[in-house]
Parts: C-alpha cells; sequence; structure tokens
C-alpha cells in the first residue's frame, strides 16, 4: 500500500476544452440516463463515460464554475496525447447525473483537485512496477531482489537504467467502487478477525485500468491493474490521507510471479538481513 504523494500531481491546464468531454479518468455513473437509444451508443468505451460531459450551468446552480480542464501525466493507448480531467463544471454535472443533487458548489474545485491527485498517484505506481517488469521476468527479478530500498538506491545512483523502448499507455479504465477486490476483502475479513491490530475501514473505491506494455522486442499487450483507494488518519494540520494499494491483476501466472517478486523480494531483502550485510561489507 502507497501513501499518495503532492509531488506527482502536475498542474497543466487547458482553457480549451475539447469535444471529447469523456476522456478523463473518472469513475462511471452506475443511474446515467443519457436521451440515446442503446446502453453501448452511449457510453464511451474507453471509460465507460457518457459520450458527452456537460459543460453547461445546471439550472439550480448559484455560483459559475471553472470549464477549464487539466491535462494529465498519463498517456492515452488510443492517440500520442495525454488524459484530460475533467472541469469542475463537468465534476458537477456528473455529480448530479448520479443524484448528489446536495453537492456543495464551493467544494467542487476541491473534489476535482483530489480526483486528480489520486490518479496522478495511481499512474506514478503504475509506471513503478512497469519499469520493473516490462523487461520480462528476469529483469523483474534483478529490480526486486533487494527490496524496495534497494531499489530506489538503483534508481538514485544510476545502476539501474531504464530500457529503451515506448512507455506504458493507458488504454481505458473503470470504476468499481462496489466490487471489492480479493485483497481487500481478505483485509477487511482480518480486520473483522483482530480490530485491536488490523481494524480499519475498507477501500472507499475501486478502479480497473488497463495499460499498453510495450516488450523488449516491440510487441505489446494489455496488463489489467487494480487499484484500491484507502482513507487515512488526517494530518495534524487537518488536509486529508490517502493511500493506494496498486498492483497487477492476477488475470495470469505472469502477474502472480510479478506481485511475488515485488513483494517477496521486498520481504526476503530486510528479514534476511541482505541490508546489514551490504552495510558492513561498505564499512570494511
Amino acid at each position: 500500500m502507497h501513501k499518495s504523494s503532492t509531488d506527482s500531481f502536475p498542474p497543466q491546464h487547458s482553457s480549451n476544452p475539447p469535444a471529447d468531454a469523456a476522456s478523463c479518468p473518472i469513475a462511471a455513473p452506475k443511474n446515467a440516463s443519457p436521451n440515446t437509444s442503446s446502453a453501448p451508443s452511449r457510453l464511451n468505451p474507453l471509460n465507460y463515460m457518457p459520450s458527452t460531459l456537460s459543460q453547461e450551468r445546471a439550472s439550480q446552480q448559484t455560483r459559475a464554475l471553472p470549464t477549464s480542464r487539466t491535462t494529465s501525466s498519463i498517456p492515452r493507448g488510443d492517440t500520442n496525447t495525454n488524459w484530460e480531467y475533467p472541469s469542475p463544471q463537468q465534476m458537477y454535472n456528473a455529480m448530479l447525473r448520479k443524484g448528489y443533487d446536495d453537492t456543495p458548489e464551493d467544494a467542487v474545485e476541491s473534489m476535482v483537485a483530489v480526483h486528480n491527485f489520486l490518479n496522478e498517484g495511481a499512474w506514478n505506481e503504475i509506471e513503478g512496477w512497469e519499469a520493473r517488469f516490462s523487461g520480462g521476468l528476469f529483469d523483474g527479478w534483478k529490480a526486486c531482489r533487494r527490496g524496495e530500498e534497494g531499489w530506489e538506491e538503483m534508481v538514485l545512483n544510476g545502476t539501474w537504467r531504464p530500457r529503451e523502448g515506448d512507455a506504458p499507455r493507458l488504454l481505458r479504465f473503470m470504476g468499481r467502487p462496489g466490487d471489492m477486490t480479493p485483497k481487500a476483502k481478505m483485509l477487511d475479513w482480518i480486520g473483522r478477525l483482530y480490530p485491536a491490530k488490523f481494524g480499519g475501514e475498507p477501500p472507499f473505491d475501486r478502479h480497473d485500468w488497463f495499460v499498453q506494455r510495450t516488450a523488449t522486442d516491440g510487441t505489446t499487450k494489455q496488463v489489467r491493474y487494480v487499484i484500491d483507494y484507502y482513507s487515512g488518519p488526517p494530518e495534524p494540520t487537518g488536509e486529508p490521507v490517502f493511500y493506494l494499494d496498486v498492483r497487477p491483476a492476477v488475470d495470469g501466472p505472469t502477474a502472480a510471479c510479478e506481485r511475488m517478486m515485488r513483494w517477496g523480494g521486498d520481504v526476503w531483502y530486510r528479514a534476511s538481513g541482505a541490508k546489514a550485510r551490504e552495510q558492513a561489507i561498505e564499512a570494511a
């Protein structure tokens, strides 16, 4: 599980929103009722959002909301551009679509900022997985055998260099807030069994992101990532804290190996005393 950092929130603004108003990483509304014929044609298949999210002011709206959209750092899989986040006006209209008629208008801009921040944090985690494993399991083992701290050291001192090739791209995504992942269910069950030690709130949201991975030979494959979103205790200053648990979905043996290598490598490196031995060798 990883705590989000404000370092991953790029403020790039676009004052001219494109016609594709649904091209933003945002969870799909469950009870949308657009005025068109069939459900598949009403939804953008890349993000399961209505094909158009209005920038028009709502009838009950009492204050103007910005219509500018923020460009994310997340490359799209269908074009050479990046995904764009919804404007505050689009976010407000989407909330009304979902039936949240009591959404405070003065809180919408903050909601958009948090939404964008969490998505940037999720993509940052996915890039970490892809940096380790897009070159294959052997490269992944070399990246993971010294745990998380060892990986960070290799990146900082230049002994781990990213392979040449295309960076990962986000093909599509979908929000699944009502479907707990198996891992989240297990953690929730353990928390109920041992509340004093492992108790906590279940994730407040879940996303599935489908990422294009380019192998060393130039071939591409789709990798599904699951993301659990957790709320943590607020900072002493009152600022909210969120934790993201991002990992490849176990859709096959390769993904299972990747998860075991990364988490198992970190546990073994720390538990076996390998770090202490390395430090002793350096000091000798």
